[in-house]
């Protein structure tokens, strides 16, 4: 295993998501997602990263399970106070404390604001949730802390420069530089001394397979056979400015694969050709894109509610991974007064795109595609 510096601390550059638990009867297979656990951390894993609302509240009380028998103290252990539940200022500490007695242990050592966004970061200020920080930091409940981010980039830049902030965790992949935080957001953070921790290196699992032909045929064109995970994952630890990587594993063979990348990968560990190569399969994939949507937002917001943007890049990921279950599984996730059925073909939003889409013509394809 190699280690890289988050917020002063020395950990693992590979990190445990406890998002995507081993499952068995609709619920965690709670031996099962214990053992992977502890083999990650005797393999050299030290950061385990879950949440509140994972798998329905139960993923802090199997991780407290699994952190039992000295395991704790081997462990930099990551959870997020769950914002949307926040109704006044009181309620931040309630919820870390209940937070704590479910991983069964007296301190959080990263904790962070969970899936900020521009709604979330305005209720942060008024509810003074960096001063509860500080408060809890100060009381040992925590040892440092930090922010995930679910927004647009200038959302996260008012956020990362509103506070010297010790890290922050981010969307970023091959094929999200652009998304969300992305690149710009990146580097931003590593020049203003934020440790940043990236979360979907492997989008959800997408860019681990099926692979399409043409993605496949630019990975053979390597010197070096991989795995696209393996690639994919060399791709985001090549970076420098990358603190810990999260990956959420479900079955022993994904821990292991994972395991073993971990203990090769560096920063600069792909060579130029390697780079290049990458390059292409990232053009195949956007190949396969059927919007040319940059989610710019300039036909937001729509009269009618319907979330045009969001619409799209279900619909882009349903056409480049050929998973038809998992993109309307995402669909589902899209709020019913969001969805492209609401359209009503009013047409306002066209004449404010930069790209010139026919995006009632767009939006028909959507719901062809993926239903109502």
């Amino acid at each position: 295993m190699m280690y890289r510096t988050l917020a002063g601390e020395k950990v693992s550059q590979l990190g445990f998501g406890a998002m995507r638990l081993p499952q068995k009867d609709g619920a965690i297979d709670q031996a099962e997602a214990i053992w992977m656990i502890r083999r990650a951390i005797d393999a050299g894993v030290n950061y385990v990263d879950t949440a509140w609302p994972y798998h329905g509240g139960e993923s802090e009380v199997v991780v407290g399970k699994a952190l039992l028998d000295g395991y704790r103290n081997r462990t930099f252990l990551a959870t997020k106070s769950p914002l949307w539940l926040i109704q006044k200022p009181a309620d931040f500490e309630e919820y870390l404390d209940k937070q704590l007695a479910r991983l069964q242990t007296d301190h959080i050592d990263f904790y962070m604001l969970h899936a900020m966004d521009a709604a979330r970061w305005k209720m942060c200020q008024d509810f003074d949730a960096i001063g509860f920080c500080e408060r809890a930091k100060i009381a040992g409940k925590i040892r440092h802390f930090g922010f995930s981010f679910h927004d647009e980039a200038p959302v996260f830049n008012t956020v990362l420069d509103a506070y010297p902030w010790e890290f922050c965790q981010i969307q970023y992949n091959l094929l999200d530089r652009g998304f969300q935080a992305g690149q710009a957001g990146l580097d931003r953070a590593v020049a203003r001394g934020t440790d940043v921790i990236v979360m979907e290196p492997l989008r959800g699992g997408n860019l681990a397979g099926p692979i399409p032909v043409n993605v496949q045929a630019r990975y053979d064109q390597a010197r070096v056979e991989r795995s696209p995970v393996d690639w994919c994952l060399r791709w985001v630890w090549d970076k420098a400015g990358v603190a810990t990587v999260l990956s959420g594993m479900s079955h022993r063979d994904q821990l292991e694969e994972n395991l073993h990348i971990a203990g090769a990968a560096s920063p600069g560990c792909l060579a130029p050709e390697e780079r290049v190569m990458l390059e292409e399969v990232e053009a195949e994939y956007r190949r396969l894109i059927e919007v040319n949507c940059t989610a710019c937002r300039y036909c937001m917001p729509c009269p009618h509610g319907v979330d045009i943007p969001r619409n799209f890049a279900v619909f882009n990921s349903y056409a480049m991974f050929d998973r038809s279950a998992a993109a309307k599984g995402g669909y589902n996730w899209i709020g019913d007064k969001e969805k492209a059925h609401q359209c009503v073909d009013c047409g306002e939003c066209e004449p404010l795109c930069p790209q010139h889409l026919p995006i009632r013509q767009d939006l028909k394809r959507v719901v062809a595609a993926l239903g109502s």
